[in-house]
């Protein structure tokens, strides 16, 4: 069991790493330029991993398949927000997408 001690001193550090990232942003910003290029495969990459994320949370659950009615809920959800939806419209649509195929047997 981990004690107090030690718990205070890991998020200390934690804290302070976290707070050293955030900071060297800013300041390394000025002093450091990428290429065109770089900075285009950069925000490409941003894009590819808010996908993997979106896809892992919406078609796993544990070490399986989340069933059909949480993919249907976020594709519900995603279309609203493409099309430009207010971001409340956006949840509300996804959740009773997946609210409604739940109540009619689909996991």
């Amino acid at each position: 069991m981990t004690s107090t001690t030690g718990l205070l001193a890991a998020t200390a550090v934690l804290g302070a790493g976290t707070f050293a990232f955030r900071f060297a942003g800013p300041v390394l910003r000025a002093r450091v330029t990428l290429s065109p290029r770089v900075e285009r495969l950069m925000a490409l990459a941003v894009v590819v991993l808010l996908g993997a994320l979106v896809a892992t949370a919406s078609l796993t659950e544990g070490h399986g398949f989340a069933g059909v009615a949480r993919p249907a809920g976020v594709a519900v959800g995603g279309l609203c927000a493409w099309r430009k939806a207010p971001f409340v419209v956006v949840v509300l649509a996804a959740a009773v997408t997946t609210a409604v195929l739940r109540l009619l047997g689909a996991h």
